[in-house]
């Protein structure tokens, strides 16, 4: 499990945390999004990162809401995964109001 915090602005921290271990050769990626430890939304994507999309934790979901993986997700293999700010910004504008 690999994960970081960043700050999020107005004292928010957000951590990005690798699910699933073991997945199919083309399997899906995905990846808890926590706010000040709280689960608020699941990200995924496909073996290449083109293909991705998020799902805040009440239901509601969008593909690419930043464009491509690396829009959204920073890091990876060595690199502890944090969010973009494009992401931080997304998730603080779309997320339902009641899910943190």
């Amino acid at each position: 499990m690999r994960t970081n915090k960043m700050l999020g602005g107005k004292n928010m921290t957000f951590t990005v945390e690798h699910l699933e271990k073991t997945r199919e050769s083309f399997g899906k990626y995905r990846y808890g999004i926590y706010e000040n430890g709280t689960l608020i939304a699941y990200f995924w994507h496909d073996y290449r990162g083109d293909d991705n999309g998020i799902e805040f934790i009440n239901g509601s979901s969008e593909n690419a809401p930043v464009g491509s993986r690396g829009n959204f997700l920073l890091g990876g293999g060595p690199q502890p995964l944090t969010l973009s700010k494009q992401a931080i910004n997304y998730i603080n504008e779309n997320r339902p109001k009641n899910s943190a």
